[in-house]
């Protein structure tokens, strides 16, 4: 019998997106001749039943186009906004789910995703993820998809920061997404030779900072660039930050204030403060005039990269293959240059951080770049 897929895109938009629902719409149609039932605006299009049919036309000249023609938002399915309150819509996006007789859904996106698919998976759908996130910090995956794109952005931002930097004599703060892994601001600082790179997972000491860039003005350097990911801490924040989540963990009866804690919603407004702040500290110990420039959601537009059109394409392939052998309940990792079946249990609520020896943290520290620390 013919089998129906349910397709929708969630959370941040992400290159890349629109090869992978081709992907997985094209090797379904050729390979598998099943039935593409696209779901509009993530879980909350599934929610209110907002379909279109992905047939070959739909799925035709979307290769190089950016963002996701499904659309997307960041609703959960146990925490829809609903009339000015947040209900739990599961049990009507299950309804719907069989309402359109579907044998399989295909849901795209980054580390809430993999939870809100575990959710699903739990109430009895089969339900497949694809890994796309910007910040490459979906575990268990090499790599995701929208990363390549994202990194070529911040990397060639950095590239032409450069001569204002040194025609000014400035220290120019680039802020670079990542509020939790520092994966894009490492290697787009590392490959536009950023001389200070800050990442989450490395707290940082300004007065180092500060000492690296008064050592290049020593040697005759005039100006420095240092790349900053939006979640990077300085020791003290990092500590305060640690201090308090012991301190709420050990409320165990207060599950919404663990909750608020497992998932830190930290704003644009607040990063944007604290990268402020951080240049003003910098320009008054060193002397140097100081600018800051926020790239934002400029890294996520775009055409993307060929090394994203690749690997989407390769996932949803892989990924029509495992619904065609009744394969569930996994994410389609990235694994050298195949893939690989990753259960939806050991990848849900994990995030996959740069570790501190890690060689991209080798190779910027050998030559020269200060990590902060």
């Amino acid at each position: 019998m013919t089998k129906f897929i349910g397709i929708l895109t969630s959370g941040g938009d992400s290159p890349g997106l629109n090869a992978a629902i081709r992907g997985v719409g094209k090797a379904a149609l050729n390979c598998y001749d099943m039935n593409i039932i696209g779901f509009r605006d993530g879980f909350r299009g599934m929610m209110e039943n907002r379909t279109m049919r992905l047939d070959s036309g739909e799925l035709s000249d979307i290769l190089t186009r950016g963002g996701t023609i499904l659309g997307t938002s960041r609703d959960k399915p146990h925490r829809m906004p609903v009339g000015g309150k947040l209900l739990d819509m599961t049990e009507v996006i299950v309804g719907n789910y069989h309402d359109n007789h579907l044998d399989a859904l295909v849901c795209l996106g980054g580390g809430g995703t993999q939870k809100n698919a575990l959710r699903l998976k739990e109430k009895g759908l089969n339900v497949i993820t694809l890994p796309k996130t910007i910040d490459n910090d979906v575990a268990l995956t090499d790599i995701t998809f929208g990363f390549d794109t994202a990194l070529g952005i911040a990397t060639d931002a950095i590239d032409r920061l450069h001569s204002t930097a040194h025609s000014h004599h400035r220290i120019i703060v680039v802020e670079i997404m990542g509020h939790r892994a520092g994966w894009l601001a490492l290697g787009a600082g590392i490959a536009g030779g950023a001389d200070v790179i800050l990442i989450p997972e490395i707290p940082y000491e300004v007065e180092a900072i500060a000492e690296a860039i008064r050592e290049r003005s020593r040697r005759g350097k005039s100006f420095s660039i240092v790349a900053v990911a939006e979640g990077a801490l300085s020791r003290q924040e990092h500590k305060a930050q640690q201090a308090e989540l012991a301190k709420t963990d050990k409320r165990k009866t207060k599950s919404a204030a663990k909750k608020k804690v497992a998932e830190p919603a930290a704003t644009d407004c607040v990063e944007a403060d604290r990268t402020l702040r951080l240049a003003k500290q910098l320009e008054i110990l060193t002397g140097l005039e100081s600018r800051v420039t926020i790239l934002g959601h400029l890294q996520r537009g775009g055409i993307p990269s060929a090394a994203d059109r690749l690997l989407a394409t390769r996932l949803g392939t892989a990924c029509a293959e495992m619904v065609n052998a009744g394969n569930f309940g996994v994410m389609v990792a990235a694994r050298g240059d195949g893939v690989e079946a990753v259960t939806l249990e050991d990848v849900a609520g994990k995030i996959k951080t740069v570790p501190p020896d890690h060689p991209w943290v080798r190779s910027a520290r050998a030559v020269g770049t200060s990590l902060g620390d």
